[in-house]
């Protein structure tokens, strides 16, 4: 009898959601318990940022993002610095449970603002109205999300969670004591850690420490939540390796551009070392490197004819040019009027066409069919295979020689009984020499010598070159090349090639008529380019580093799939942002939480609510706990 699992639905709402991260990571949780498989319904996702909404739904795959605004009216004039327009207003408590769905979510999400909270904002800015005003949404969100669901829903969220950055619990103490304190007046067990590594959590290929709140409701989850599974981080190479090269637009989406960097900054970054920061520029001895133009690859290079060919260039030329020039053409072209015995093989027991003087197979001369070595289907591969005594022997098989039975050649020499010392003897041309016999074979016993009259030692000046503006060395009697320096490095051509060859125009005047064969080699088809980017002129530039890998920016693609965003969209296209520019869609993928840390965690959500359905409020296992049920502590009277 086939069995079929059915699944259970639990809600979820996210407040701050960003362009998605989290709900992306949440529509993938699921988690298989007695029987079910629990997964999550994502009921909203609320963000004050239209265009991030926008994206939300374009990430997801669903029409759950909703435009609100959660600031109070103070927190408006302090953020904006001024009043509000006549068509805002303040959102109540019914508003967030219209965006719910009218109904109280299982598991309530919230990332609010944190840039009044890092630490890359200095301390005074921080400090002033307009960031703490910001910083209140902390409370200020999830306050107006738990009276909804008491005031109409009657109940609230079985477990909240709550994302940030590490320096809320200094920076933000006091709000960090309001949040505390409002979770347990709602009837919430709370763990507040500052150490959460969401790249352990969710295998990423980047250490991200996160400040998590989880609020477990006591009353709806009797029993404890389970931390993740740590994975163990992965490189960087191992995420973007296997993504298009940066700059390819069309495997990549528009994010996958190269940063344009002023000139001095890339020649920064090859002068920093891999691992490094720009602390190592001071240990950097710049008066010992200069930039030196390094030509591509590919000149002289065949195309294989059975292969995809590499990209043709419109300067393409044989040994000129990187771009596909050649290729190893498989096909004759012969004409008309070629003689019918080119590549003629005759036939063994044919009479034989008559013979000429022609020298090779490609214009006349005969070739046979020679029968003495049938070939046949079945013949073993490896037929009169003679190996090396140096290398591996091939597989031994039960054939006889001629079907594939090992051929070997031997260099020793066969020592057996009776062999004469003399045979193959090599005397030194300073002893005496051994008595003469009447061998004529230095296999039977002709001597042998190491005569050290034939000199291979080079002298000097043997294939000298002499240089074209220096005087000549004295002229000897020597007249080859290997015995002299008869040999001299002549700029001129020996050639007159037509005007303007290899000729360079000038960058402020008219070009010379543009032909269809312009090239270097056959008219005036170069020009001298002053637009050597200055150093602070923004550019894309390849400077191979001391440690022979290109230092270059990540591209915002690069960034976004680091923080395990899908390669593609659910309609196909890259991963890309609309409507926003490429600093605007750093900043969104920067804020965002890691899509898979967001579905791990919510893995153990779905989880514990599993185990509170089957009213399991205790179970034996290895996994860390996250929240603990709440145990009233026991007064002990000592003595």
């Amino acid at each position: 009898m086939e069995q079929t699992m059915t699944t259970h639905y639990k809600t979820a709402a996210v407040l701050f959601g960003g362009i998605g991260g989290e709900s992306a990571g949440l529509l993938q949780s699921q988690v298989e318990y007695g029987g079910k498989l629990y997964k999550f319904k994502l009921l909203c996702s609320i963000d004050s940022d239209p265009v991030a909404c926008r994206n939300h739904d374009l990430i997801t795959g669903e029409k759950t993002a909703v435009v609100m605004d959660l600031f109070r009216r103070w927190q408006y004039e302090a953020w904006h610095e001024q009043q509000p327009p006549s068509h805002w207003r303040e959102m109540t408590p019914w508003d967030i449970w219209l965006a719910f769905g009218q109904q109280v979510p299982f598991f309530l999400f919230t990332s609010p603002p944190c840039k009044g909270l890092s630490g890359l904002l200095p301390q005074n800015k921080a400090n002033s109205d307009k960031y703490q005003a910001l910083n209140f949404l902390t409370v200020s969100g999830l306050e107006l999300a738990l009276q909804a669901c008491d005031e109409y829903g009657g109940n609230v969220p079985a477990i909240i969670q709550l994302e940030n950055v590490p320096r809320i619990s200094t920076r933000g103490k006091k709000l960090l004591k309001q949040i505390k304190k409002l979770l347990q007046k709602y009837g919430y067990a709370v763990s507040i850690r500052a150490d959460h590594n969401l790249g352990e959590i969710g295998g990423l290929g980047q250490n991200r420490v996160r400040f998590l709140i989880m609020a477990r409701h006591e009353a709806q989850i009797p029993n404890v939540i389970y931390y993740p599974e740590r994975k163990p981080l992965r490189t960087i190479g191992d995420i973007i390796g296997p993504l298009p090269f940066p700059g390819d637009m069309t495997a990549g989406g528009p994010l996958h551009r190269m940063p344009k960097l002023a000139r001095k900054s890339w020649e920064k970054l090859m002068a920093i070392p891999a691992g490094g920061d720009w602390r190592d520029l001071n240990t950097f001895e710049f008066e010992k490197y200069r930039l030196q133009h390094e030509p591509r690859s590919g000149a002289w290079a065949v195309e294989d004819w059975n292969l995809t060919s590499r990209t043709v260039t419109g300067g393409a030329g044989v040994g000129r040019s990187n771009g596909v020039a050649a290729i190893s053409d498989p096909r004759m072209n012969l004409g008309e009027g070629t003689h019918s015995n080119i590549y003629r093989l005759v036939r063994w027991e044919e009479e034989s066409p008559c013979a000429t003087g022609a020298t090779g197979s490609n214009n006349g001369a005969l070739s046979v069919a020679d029968p003495r070595l049938s070939e046949r289907d079945s013949r073993h591969p490896a037929a009169y295979r003679v190996a090396k005594d140096d290398e591996p022997a091939p597989c031994v098989t039960g054939t006889r020689f001629g079907s594939g039975a090992i051929a070997i050649s031997d260099s020793r020499v066969n020592d057996r009984a009776g062999r004469y010392t003399n045979q193959f003897k090599m005397q030194s041309w300073l002893e005496p020499a051994k008595t003469v016999t009447g061998d004529t074979d230095i296999q039977s016993g002709a001597q042998l010598i190491s005569d050290p009259r034939c000199r291979t030692i080079l002298q000097p000046d043997c294939y000298g070159v002499q240089e074209w503006d220096m005087a000549s060395k004295t002229i000897r009697g020597a007249s080859r090349i290997m015995q002299s320096a008869s040999s001299i490095a002549d700029p001129r051509m020996k050639c007159a090639p037509r005007a303007d060859t290899m000729g360079v125009q000038a960058w402020d005047v008219p070009a010379k008529t543009v032909t269809g064969t312009a090239d270097i080699h056959s008219g005036a088809a170069a020009v001298a380019d002053p637009r050597i980017p200055e150093p602070d002129e923004r550019c894309v530039m390849i400077i191979i580093a001391e440690d022979g890998t290109w230092h270059r920016p990540l591209t915002t693609f690069e960034m976004a799939m680091l923080q395990s965003f899908p390669q593609f969209l659910p309609d196909g296209r890259p991963f890309q942002l609309e409507g926003c520019s490429d600093a605007k869609a750093r900043e969104y993928i920067g804020n965002a939480v890691p899509k898979d840390a967001a579905e791990q965690m919510g893995n153990v959500v779905l989880l514990a609510g599993a185990e509170a359905e089957a009213e399991v409020s205790f179970e034996l296992s290895w996994n860390p706990v996250w929240v603990v049920p709440f145990v009233e502590p026991m007064t002990v009277l000592v003595h």
